[in-house]
């Protein structure tokens, strides 16, 4: 589907990043840490292939989320998720395998596009509450995630 896209400057591959002898401009990493076992030796080995990444990390550790304590099982069950953060625990992994975070925020999938009852329910209060601190809105309210733009201190 992406290689029809494919432009002199653009190009797709579809294979073992960590085998593969091409260096990348920018590496996308979107939705994909928090399903990897060991994310730490993951990112590491990531760091290898690329200058310049951009991460999306969808932040499943919030207060809500710990109180009801059922939406962090469906997240493992519904999608795969092994690991859950905050928008401190994802900027502090980045940094501890050697990134350097150039810029980040928040990113509202969960407020914008609502999917089940519960969220629909904090829909209101969160785009209110976003209005007014957004990071507190996150970190008690859920329902963001977190686009980050990082380069690797040794690339």
């Amino acid at each position: 589907m992406c290689q029809k896209r494919e432009a002199s400057n653009i190009h797709y591959f579809n294979e073992d990043l960590f085998s593969a002898e091409n260096e990348f401009d920018l590496m996308l990493c979107i939705d994909v840490f928090e399903h990897i076992e060991d994310p730490y030796s993951f990112l590491r080995n990531l760091a290898k292939t690329s200058r310049n990444f951009i991460f999306h990390i969808p932040l499943d550790m919030n207060v809500q989320m710990v109180a009801r304590a059922r939406p962090l099982q469906m997240v493992r069950e519904s999608v795969g998720h092994l690991h859950y953060f905050s928008k401190d625990t994802a900027l502090e992994t980045l940094k501890h395998c050697g990134f350097e975070i150039n810029d980040w925020f928040f990113t509202p999938n969960g407020v914008d596009r609502p999917k089940t009852i519960q969220a629909k329910a904090l829909q209101l209060p969160r785009k209110f509450f976003q209005a007014i601190n957004i990071d507190l809105t996150a970190r008690f309210l859920g329902g963001y995630s977190l686009l980050v733009v990082a380069s690797h201190k040794d690339s």
